[in-house]
């Protein structure tokens, strides 16, 4: 598998990247189908509310934050592939348990220890990268990291979309907890641990919890994460289901094909996740380039608050397509350069630590996402109030890193 993604596409890419990607990815096939089913077949699991999907879909982000520390501790003492085998483990359980158990508390423990699972696929995967890279191919990398491990967000958002309103979300889960144990074989024959940029494997072992003294100015990009992960991965990826049943009527008819709302969901959101090893890769090595990461940094912010306050506004079927597909573009260009940046900074310190903090920012915004989404969307004019809000946070964004550019610009001249 690694021998073909490289001749395709990635031959400058650390295999320990592409492997830690493709087991994430495995695993991250169950979790991505429940946000494009569960708000729609949420009685289905025993669910009582609407407003506890919200919480179960923000629960495993809640989760992370206090075991995100600890598990960032854990990495400097255990090996990489240690740390995925527990990732693997949890993730398998999780996936099952969603077959197998009903009610609002099983399902809230369920998504609790999905949490934990993710806090070592992210850490452990952006250590890795760091540890593999150099500042002429790290952009590419980045890219290449994030979308292959979303493959697993394709797989799990179309199957979720389209065998759901068939077989039942409780089969659909089970079928996917059989996948996630492939993990394990996979895992087994790839991973090793750490790589450094010369392909030598290490880690880095440290006598405390990460600590929180980084180079100046690195807040900035903790923020922006925080930002970029609660609109796209928090607010969008949950409520595009609830937003198209709001605006269309169901089932909806496109190029003479009915969809229902999970599938049409699902299918928008699957396009981004075909094209993301490729053009979160492209993306990631236009920032290597001479002019750096932060010019379309901005730019991605200010076009993406552009298309993002359209996609509330009433359309035809097939212009808001078209939007959508605009903003899922948007959002992968955003999360390549955020993570990039990111990794740019852990360069510069003890990246484990860094990136500990970093990945906390992300979680708490993409727990806020659904948790405050459920709540304002019940209200008349929510979703404009929702994704409004989202493009005002993006020129605000925008801005501020124009000014820290030109702050840049006159400091260098």
């Amino acid at each position: 598998m690694i021998t073909l993604l490289k001749k395709l596409h990635f031959k400058d890419t650390p295999p320990a990247v592409i492997s830690i990607s493709l087991v994430t990815a495995i695993c991250l096939i169950g979790d991505s189908m429940l946000y494009i089913a569960l708000p729609i077949f949420w009685r289905e699991v025993g669910l009582d509310s609407l407003w506890q999907v919200g919480i179960l879909l923000s629960i495993n982000r809640f989760i992370r934050l206090p075991f995100n520390p600890i598990i960032g501790w854990v990495y400097q003492r255990i090996s990489l592939k240690m740390g995925l085998i527990i990732a693997v483990i949890l993730g398998t359980i999780t996936t099952f348990g969603c077959g197998m158990i009903t009610g609002f508390v099983g399902w809230l423990i369920l998504r609790g220890m999905w949490g934990i699972a993710w806090s070592f696929f992210r850490i452990g995967g952006l250590a890795a990268v760091v540890a593999s890279t150099t500042d002429k191919n790290r952009g590419k990398t980045m890219g290449i990291y994030n979308g292959l491990y979303r493959l697993g967000s394709l797989f799990g958002m179309l199957i979720g979309g389209i065998l759901t309103p068939f077989i039942g979300l409780k089969y659909v889960a089970l079928l996917l907890g059989v996948c996630t144990l492939f993990a394990f074989f996979y895992l087994f024959h790839t991973v090793t641990t750490f790589q450094d940029s010369k392909g030598n494997i290490k880690n880095n072992p440290a006598p405390s919890l990460p600590n929180f003294h980084f180079p100046k100015g690195t807040f900035s990009i903790i923020i922006s994460g925080f930002f970029v992960s609660l609109l796209f991965q928090g607010i969008l990826t949950s409520t595009l289901s609830p937003l198209i049943d709001d605006l269309f009527s169901e089932p909806i008819r496109f190029a003479g094909i009915f969809f229902t709302v999970t599938a049409l969901s699902g299918l928008i959101q699957a396009v981004r996740w075909i094209w993301e090893p490729f053009v979160a890769g492209w993306v990631g090595a236009l920032s290597d380039g001479l002019k750096g990461r932060l010019p379309l940094f901005i730019y991605s912010f200010i076009f993406s608050a552009v298309v993002v306050g359209i996609l509330p506004l009433s359309m035809s079927i097939y212009i808001w397509i078209f939007v959508s597909l605009l903003v899922m573009l948007s959002a992968t260009s955003l999360t390549t350069l955020s993570d990039a940046i990111a990794s740019d900074v852990a360069k510069q310190t003890n990246a484990v630590s860094f990136l500990t903090y970093y990945t906390i920012s992300q979680d708490i915004g993409a727990a806020l996402g659904p948790f405050f989404s459920y709540f304002l969307i019940t209200i008349p004019f929510g979703f404009n109030y929702l994704y409004f809000g989202s493009a005002l946070i993006l020129l605000i964004l925008a801005a501020y890193w124009l000014r820290a550019q030109k702050v840049r610009v006159r400091s260098n001249g």
